[in-house]
C-alpha cells in the first residue's frame, strides 16, 4: 500500500486521506465535517516513522545526481561511488567540502566501503524486526491487534512526509515505570544505531515549554549531558556498546562511514547543521563541516541553521 504522505519529484510533500471513521464504519460528510475549516479524515495509505535521536546505516539511497530510484548500497554503482566519492564523472558538490572533511572522506573511501555499510544496514534492520516481533509475542498480540505508541517532539513530520518520533509498543494498561523502552533507546543499547541528536527534538530540550526556553545557557552543555537522564542514558548506552563491540561497533569490521555522511555524499551537499560539543562546557557552536573535530557521535548536538540566530541571542558564539 502506498504512503499516505509522500514527497513528489518536485520536492512538494502531498498526502491523500479518506473521510474519517465513525463507529465501525466510514463516517458521513455531516459526521466528519467538524466546522467550516476542520474535517476528520483517515489516512489513505501508510505512514513512515523516522526514529528521533538515532541514525541507522542506510539500506538504500539515491545515487549522486539522482532523486530516484533508491539503489541498495551493495549495488555495484554504489561500490563505485564509495571507492572514489570525488571522481570526475560524479556531480560536483553544491558547496565545496572543507579540506579536512574532504580528507576524512578520501581516507574512508575503499572498494569494500559500500559492502561494509550495506552489511551493517541489513543487520540493523534485522535487529529492529526482531525487537518488534518479540514484543508482539511477549505482549500476546497478533499483527492485527498489535499497536505502536508514538511520542512526538517539536517537529512532527520531516521533509519526506515521515512522522518523527519515539516509537514504543503500545502498553496502555501497564504502569509507566514498567513499560518497555522505545525502539530508539533499545537499538542504542544494542549498538545497532548511532546517536543523532538534533535540537530541539531530544530531552531535555523537547520538554521545554517554548523554543526560547529550550536553548541552554552558554557553558552548560557538558553538565546537561551528564545530569539529564535521557541524554545521559543515550550517551552511556552508546559508550557501553562501543566498549563491548556490540552491533555497529563490532571489533573486526565496525561501521566506517556514518549514515549522514553517506547521505551528504548522495546529495552532493555538505552537512548544514551547526554542532554543539556535549563534552565541553564552552560557549561555542562548531561550524557544520567541523563535526569531525568532535570525535564521538554521542558528543554532537546538531543545531539546524535556522535556529542559530536564536542561540546567538542567548550568548552562544560561532566558532
Amino acid at each position: 500500500m502506498a504512503n499516505a504522505i509522500r514527497q513528489l519529484d518536485s520536492g512538494l510533500v502531498v498526502g491523500t486521506a479518506l473521510l474519517g471513521r465513525h463507529g465501525a464504519g466510514r463516517g458521513s460528510v455531516a459526521e466528519q465535517v467538524h466546522d467550516g475549516d476542520t474535517v476528520t479524515v483517515e489516512a489513505d495509505g501508510n505512514f513512515g516513522v523516522r526514529f528521533l535521536g538515532v541514525d541507522a546505516p542506510e539500506v538504500s539511497c539515491n545515487l549522486p545526481g539522482t532523486k530516484r530510484p533508491f539503489l541498495p548500497i551493495n549495488d555495484p554503482r554504489w561500490q563505485k561511488v564509495l571507492t572514489d566519492p570525488f571522481a570526475a564523472d560524479l556531480p560536483p558538490f553544491g558547496t565545496p567540502l572543507d579540506h579536512a572533511l574532504r580528507h576524512r572522506i578520501t581516507d574512508l573511501a575503499a572498494p569494500d566501503l559500500a559492502d561494509n555499510h550495506a552489511r551493517h544496514g541489513a543487520a540493523a534492520t534485522r535487529a529492529l524486526e526482531s525487537l518488534v516481533a518479540g514484543d508482539l509475542t511477549a505482549l500476546g498480540h497478533t499483527t492485527q491487534t498489535f499497536r505502536f505508541f508514538i511520542a512526538f517532539a517539536g517537529e512532527v513530520m520531516d521533509r519526506y512526509g515521515r512522522l518523527l518520533g519515539y516509537l514504543h509498543p503500545s502498553q496502555p494498561d501497564t504502569p509507566a515505570g514498567q513499560r518497555l523502552l522505545s525502539y530508539n533507546e533499545r537499538l542504542l543499547q544494542l549498538g545497532w544505531v548511532t546517536p543523532y541528536f538534533i535540537w530541539p527534538n531530544i530531552n531535555p530540550f523537547r520538554a521545554a515549554p517554548s523554543l526560547l526556553d529550550a536553548v541552554p545557557q552558554p557553558g552548560t552543555a557538558a553538565d546537561l549531558a551528564t545530569t539529564v537522564p535521557a541524554l545521559r542514558n543515550a550517551r552511556t548506552w552508546t559508550q557501553n556498546a562501543r566498549s563491548q563491540h556490540l552491533g555497529l561497533h563490532e571489533a573486526g569490521d565496525p561501521l566506517r562511514l556514518q549514515p549522514f555522511e553517506l547521505r551528504f555524499l548522495a546529495r552532493r551537499q555538505p552537512p548544514d547543521r551547526w554542532v554543539l560539543d556535549l563534552s565541553r562546557n564552552d560557549r561555542r557552536l562548531v561550524p557544520p563541516q567541523g563535526y569531525i573535530d568532535i570525535v564521538y557521535p554521542e558528543d554532537r548536538l546538531l543545531i539546524p541553521a535556522e535556529y542559530v540566530p536564536l542561540w546567538q541571542h542567548h550568548g552562544w558564539q560561532l566558532g
